[in-house]
């Protein structure tokens, strides 16, 4: 296994998940076979797989089938790591908060929209794995695709693609120059964004964004956060060196969100953000065209 995860070239593998809506309201499966409904299932499953595998690229989605009561996404891995994120991210819980996150945004669902998954690569069920991603990742190694992508799915990619394209950003509000930000929101350039607690999306989004500069993000954290005063950073730093830039932020971030609970809000990260002249990165978490 270990010489198959190094070609990191060649390395591609299948792996199908499986959603279940368990709200009594809403139907994944018959939202999908809607032809108004399809595309905005598709944008959520697509922003969850991006949130989880670390970006855009090491996965695509191949097809999307009638599994009923559930709806079946077929996903090739065509990168080990983007696939080992996943499967942490999986693990965690993280997947099931991203997909309720996002569905509850452009679903217009109660915040509390709830999702059952179950992920398969060939006849094994990984869920009764997930103890070990290594044997997981063996699993879906060997699921190999056998088909190429849908072209409904093909489709679906030129329509979100084109929509992002033609995106403009839609703040809360934005109120006149001499009115104030109302409390529960936050100011960032010329807009005025609602304030939130940090998700596991917001996470992987910074994780995977902010690279070397994920230290210096942590000390801007650090003056108002115990929990990552003192060593804390560079602890972290040589504890997850070998796991790469990626997990060294993710592990900071979390440790902030674990530490701060309910104040670990989007306001505190986009601050520091601005702080470390990464407004790049913040524009992306609140998606936001700069």
């Amino acid at each position: 296994m270990a010489d198959r995860t190094l070609e990191r070239g060649t390395w591609t593998g299948c792996a199908v998940l499986f959603l279940q809506s368990m709200s009594p309201t809403v139907n994944l499966l018959s939202l999908y076979k809607d032809q108004h409904g399809k595309f905005i299932v598709f944008k959520v499953i697509k922003l969850t797989l991006t949130d989880s595998a670390g970006g855009l690229g090491g996965y695509e989605i191949l097809k999307l089938h009638d599994a009923d009561p559930m709806l079946g996404v077929e996903v090739k891995f065509v990168d080990v790591d983007a696939c080992q994120r996943f499967l942490k991210s999986y693990a965690s819980g993280a997947v099931r908060q991203s997909l309720s996150q996002h569905a509850s945004r452009l679903l217009t669902v109660p915040s509390e929209f709830k999702v059952e998954t179950q992920l398969k690569a060939s006849t094994h069920t990984l869920d009764l794995s997930l103890d070990d991603l290594e044997l997981c990742l063996q699993h879906i190694h060997f699921a190999q695709p056998e088909r190429l992508r849908d072209d409904e799915i093909n489709s679906l990619e030129q329509q979100l693609q084109k929509q992002a394209l033609n995106h403009e950003p839609q703040p809360v509000t934005l109120p006149l120059q001499d009115n104030p930000v109302p409390s529960n929101c936050f100011k960032f350039q010329r807009g005025v964004f609602e304030d939130r607690i940090l998700t596991a999306a917001d996470v992987q989004s910074f994780s995977n964004g902010v690279g070397r500069q994920w230290k210096h993000v942590g000390r801007v954290l650090a003056k108002s956060c115990r929990a990552l005063k003192g060593p804390a950073i560079d602890n972290l730093a040589y504890e997850y060196e070998r796991e790469g830039l990626y997990e060294q932020a993710y592990q900071m971030l979390s440790r902030f969100v674990q530490a701060e609970g309910r104040a670990a809000t989007l306001s505190r990260l986009v601050r520091a953000l601005e702080d470390c002249k990464l407004n790049s990165l913040a524009e992306n978490i609140l998606d936001v065209q700069p």
